[in-house]
């Protein structure tokens, strides 16, 4: 399963790359099922499942009765777009979500999405201890995940999820090995989560803002 996964996103990249040389034009179909198959060496499933992906990016569009379409816009994935972002534009994007996130956690969190914060919280400050980068990495994103999901706005938390992926790759960039930020921002992180237990919005964005601005 794994290595069909790895074909069709390897066909995925042979179609868009196509695209960008101008071998397949924007507005017009794409070559038939078939033809992809002989073109690039793969069966029918690994055909379909790379225009799928290609279709839910928004590069193609299947039309009933007409074929599959190249549509205009930017062929490059939004997970590579955002990999190639600087940190002042990460951060922007980042600020934009958790301030909202955080401003709804305060009114919506439930008893269940508290616990799931503080055991985040306690997690976040084991790694410390342990002096662990990757550990202090998934704790932290694991406690601003568990608020997402307290703001009680699915879509949002669905969106901060895809988002924690370059999340994940800028401290991975910011701090090869030591603990440092996540040590020195740890006090606003309990101090962020008592101001959500108490509902407290000015005080809790007040917060996020120190820690985002001090996220280099």
């Amino acid at each position: 399963m794994e290595k069909e996964s790895r074909l069709f996103e390897q066909v995925s990249t042979k179609i868009r790359n196509d695209i960008k040389r101008g071998k397949f034009k924007v507005g017009e179909k794409i070559p038939s099922e078939p033809a992809l198959m002989e073109l690039y060496g793969v069966g029918r499933s690994t055909v379909r499942e790379a225009i799928k992906s290609l279709a839910l990016s928004g590069i193609l569009t299947v039309q009933q009765g007409f074929g599959t379409k190249v549509n205009a816009g930017p062929t490059e994935p939004i997970e590579q777009r955002l990999r190639s972002a600087d940190f002042k534009e990460i951060n922007q994007v980042r600020a934009l979500l958790e301030q909202e996130i955080v401003r709804l956690a305060t009114k919506n969190r439930t008893e269940s999405d508290l616990e799931a914060i503080i055991e985040a919280l306690e997690k976040r400050k084991s790694a410390i201890e342990k002096e662990s980068r990757t550990e202090c990495t998934d704790a932290d994103i694991a406690f601003h995940l568990a608020i997402a999901r307290a703001a009680g706005n699915r879509v949002l938390s669905d969106l901060y999820e895809s988002f924690t992926v370059i999340i994940r790759d800028f401290f991975t960039k910011r701090a090869p090995s030591g603990i440092t930020h996540f040590a020195m921002s740890h006090h606003l992180h309990e101090a962020l989560f008592d101001a959500i237990k108490a509902g407290n919005t000015d005080s809790a964005l007040s917060i996020t803002t120190t820690i985002l601005n001090n996220n280099h």
